[in-house]
């Protein structure tokens, strides 16, 4: 790990999610360091970020190639007690909050391939790994992290011809700090219920507060 600080978060309107943000020029993975503050007593809403992670992680085991700085790599941690199943389609719900803020902010229209790849043209431009610590029928710690490549130009030899940026397709910077806050703000706002931040949810809705439909 090299050079740790942290770090406040400009336009965070939260009330849990990033109000404690720890900041890392280079480090193994934000992932691993959110397990890591978790076995350590870390509350929740603690929100890990980094220039540069040398073991990045993606998802089935894949590596995950964070190389230049103001690339968005960040993961966060949710102690909750809720059931396995209130977590359906948390991913893809992360994922509508990503596309959403680059429609709404920058004008840029990308895609989502599910699970959990947000895609231009076909190519990677971020991911999405969610990991959990399950007790029972009950989840008792999410870690989240997002990977984006917004200002990346140059790509390693083995994943040029699938992945690509924002910079290089749109040649648009990114401000991190602005992205990462406008997301925690979204994010807390999911319709979760008590599970996670302790607003109520009616019975029979889904994470995005639609009612769910009988299968």
């Amino acid at each position: 790990m090299e050079f740790k600080n942290e770090l406040k978060l400009k336009g965070l309107k939260t009330k849990e999610l990033g109000r404690k943000v720890i900041y890392y020029k280079e480090i193994d993975s934000t992932q691993n360091e959110i397990w890591r503050q978790y076995e350590q007593g870390a509350t929740s809403g603690l929100l890990i970020m980094a220039d540069k992670q040398t073991k990045g992680q993606g998802t089935h085991g894949r590596i995950w190639h964070t190389d230049e700085p103001n690339n968005i790599a960040f993961s966060f941690l949710i102690r909750t007690d809720c059931k396995v199943q209130t977590m359906e389609g948390l991913t893809i719900e992360i994922a509508n909050i990503i596309v959403e803020i680059f429609r709404k902010k920058y004008g840029i229209n990308l895609n989502i391939k599910e699970p959990n790849d947000i895609v231009y043209k076909g190519k990677k431009i971020g991911g999405i790994l969610t990991q959990s610590k399950v007790v029972g029928e009950k989840i008792k710690c999410l870690v989240i992290g997002i990977g984006l490549n917004t200002m990346q130009e140059k790509f390693a030899e083995e994943i040029k011809d699938i992945a690509t940026s924002i910079k290089k397709e749109f040649d648009i910077e990114v401000e991190r700090n602005e992205f990462i806050a406008e997301f925690c703000n979204k994010f807390e706002k999911l319709p979760t219920g008590t599970d996670l931040f302790g607003n109520k949810l009616p019975l029979g809705t889904d994470l995005a507060g639609r009612a769910k439909q009988p299968k």
